[in-house]
């Protein structure tokens, strides 16, 4: 006789579904570069982007976490801000690389796979940052994904100004791909948010920043946006540096 399978609460599915919302969006962006709407093909994988970041938190809210989320979630995240952001350069610029084009958007989404494979194998090398130490091993997929789509957040802002020639295009287009591939590939220690502490005298500056930050985000987007990616990649220095002293430090006793 047949056991019964336990029934699932619909509160472990609302995580999935959003997760779901996730994957849906970066292929819509994908569609709309089809049809050469590169603002909406770029606001959906930032759409997916919102939605990674907020599906995890609901699944611990809800206490729905699961493996099959966790597996979803990679699942989502290599096509949204692997497959997405590739196919999205290469249509806006890269396909007028002769020869090296399509080679340097498989390397964008080909390294956000390899960064999620070792994300869920939990296998660092030698010497690469541990999540203790509040530090992530390589740039995030969004991020990454982030990173290479800032060339369109520029031309979005300055384009009569600096991208409108289609070389100027392509050259920065490929540089960009090819630094934020191999930043997600990498082993460099990279801040993470979870790790940070603020002191309780910051608190209300912090909250006045966000609220700063929401308005410019708004009001000015793709300004807000190339300005943000460009001060992540400013910290990624900071950040070797800082988890090199930590290591020292630890060594030391």
């Amino acid at each position: 006789m047949a056991v019964p399978r336990a029934a699932i609460p619909i509160r472990a599915l609302i995580p999935n579904a959003v997760t779901v919302l996730a994957l849906c969006s970066g292929l819509t962006g994908v569609r709309f570069a089809i049809g050469g709407e590169w603002e909406k093909a770029v606001a959906a994988v930032i759409v997916a982007a919102v939605l990674d970041g907020i599906d995890g938190r609901i699944a611990r809210l809800l206490k729905g976490t699961s493996r099959f989320g966790a597996e979803l979630d990679s699942l989502s995240d290599v096509t949204a801000f692997g497959v997405a952001p590739a196919l999205i350069v290469y249509l806006w610029s890269l396909q007028n690389v002769p020869g090296f084009g399509w080679v340097l958007a498989l390397a964008h989404a080909v390294s956000c796979a390899l960064r999620l494979a070792r994300f869920n194998a939990g296998l660092d090398t030698e010497g690469a940052p541990h999540k203790r130490l509040g530090y992530l091993t390589g740039v995030p997929a969004p991020v990454g994904a982030a990173l290479t789509l800032s060339p369109l957040f520029l031309a979005f802002w300055i384009e009569p100004l600096l991208l409108g020639e289609m070389a100027a295009r392509a050259g920065l287009v490929g540089a960009v791909t090819l630094g934020s591939a191999a930043l997600m590939a990498s082993n460099l220690p990279t801040y993470s948010w979870g790790a940070v502490r603020l002191r309780p005298a910051w608190r209300l500056p912090a909250l006045a920043g966000v609220g700063l930050y929401a308005g410019a985000l708004f009001s000015a987007p793709w300004m807000t946006l190339t300005l943000t990616t460009l001060a992540y990649a400013a910290t990624i220095p900071f950040s070797v540096r800082s988890y090199a002293r930590l290591k020292r430090r630890e060594a030391l006793g």
